[in-house]
């Protein structure tokens, strides 16, 4: 696992409102500053980086990403396959993730598939059935609420670059053997987003995610 601590410690950009100036021309005038409403932030985050192209559920149901499963939701966002780990130049990082997502579902409880929504999608659609992908889900105890996807490979790629889960490096980036093991989570209609390690100790995740729920006041306590 030679490249593990630096997959998952790698930076993500967190998708946070920006406040960005637009400038009005006037005559005769300096320029006015109009600064950008939240209806308008929002809709840029989406139109950037939550992208409304077609999935297929692990059920076999056709959704749309934006529309779907994320407008108005705070959700977890991942990637993995199935095969994951099965060769000796793969580091196995997905099976590694997903077993923690599985802790990270059990701490959350009920707030999963009613306040929070987990996704996990693939990046080998062209091979992953969804047989081979419900076998997955059933290995690791995936419960209600946690929904992993498949699609076109042409729009799995456009979400994983736009969500941000990318290398600079294209060489290493079209390497599927060296993705990034992090997971994105957010509340959408508060435009708050943030990553962690996808190997970061379960309570201290289930405690993250739990602040998107209601930054103020909700937390998971850990055990």
């Amino acid at each position: 696992m030679k490249h593990l601590a630096r997959r998952n410690f790698l930076s993500l950009a967190a998708l946070t409102p920006i406040a960005a100036l637009a400038p009005r021309p006037a005559v005769g005038a300096a320029p006015a500053f109009a600064p950008e409403t939240q209806a308008t932030a929002r809709e840029r985050i989406q139109r950037m980086h939550l992208p409304n192209l077609p999935l297929i559920t692990h059920e076999g149901k056709e959704v749309r990403f934006y529309d779907d499963l994320v407008k108005d939701k705070v959700v977890t966002l991942n990637f993995f396959y199935t095969n994951c780990g099965t060769s000796d130049r793969d580091d196995g990082i997905c099976p590694l993730v997903t077993a923690n997502l599985a802790e990270v579902q059990k701490l959350l409880g009920e707030e999963v598939g009613r306040k929070i929504f987990m996704y996990s999608l693939t990046l080998k659609p062209e091979e992953d059935t969804l047989e081979e992908i419900n076998h997955y889900r059933e290995i690791f105890g995936a419960g209600p609420g946690w929904t992993f996807l498949t699609g076109k490979l042409d729009d799995i790629e456009k979400l994983r670059k736009a969500i941000g889960f990318s290398y600079p490096d294209p060489a290493i980036d079209k390497d599927k053997t060296q993705h990034i093991g992090n997971v994105r989570y957010g509340n959408e209609p508060l435009m708050l987003w943030a990553a962690c390690p996808g190997m970061a100790h379960p309570p201290f995740i289930a405690e993250s995610i739990s602040w998107m729920v209601r930054p103020d006041t909700n937390r998971v306590q850990p055990p």
